[in-house]
């Protein structure tokens, strides 16, 4: 399965046909909530569904949302907390893997 070709916008610095819905989840959700409109959001919760993306953004840094963006769907999926961790935090992480 590939993204549809309406999300290019959102991904302006990838290789859109190279972007794996399942393998880079985390990644479409992010940029499609900041950066995305309400059909590509549409597109995000049919494809992963509530819950799925409810935990994902459990799990991923605060700082990789835009407030707005965040506080958005704090409101629409009822999210009560998110992890907290700096960017660099999260950079350094990721380097060490």
């Amino acid at each position: 399965m590939r993204l549809p070709s309406s999300f290019k916008p959102l991904f302006w610095s990838y290789h859109l046909p190279l972007i794996d819905p399942e393998k880079d989840k985390e990644r479409v959700i992010v940029n499609t909530i900041n950066y995305g409109n309400w059909e590509h959001w549409q597109w995000l919760f049919k494809h992963y569904g509530v819950k799925k993306i409810k935990k994902i953004i459990e799990e991923i840094p605060a700082s990789e949302f835009r407030k707005r963006a965040l506080k958005l769907i704090f409101l629409l999926l009822k999210i009560k907390k998110v992890k907290y961790a700096t960017r660099g935090a999260k950079i350094r992480a990721e380097k060490s893997i």
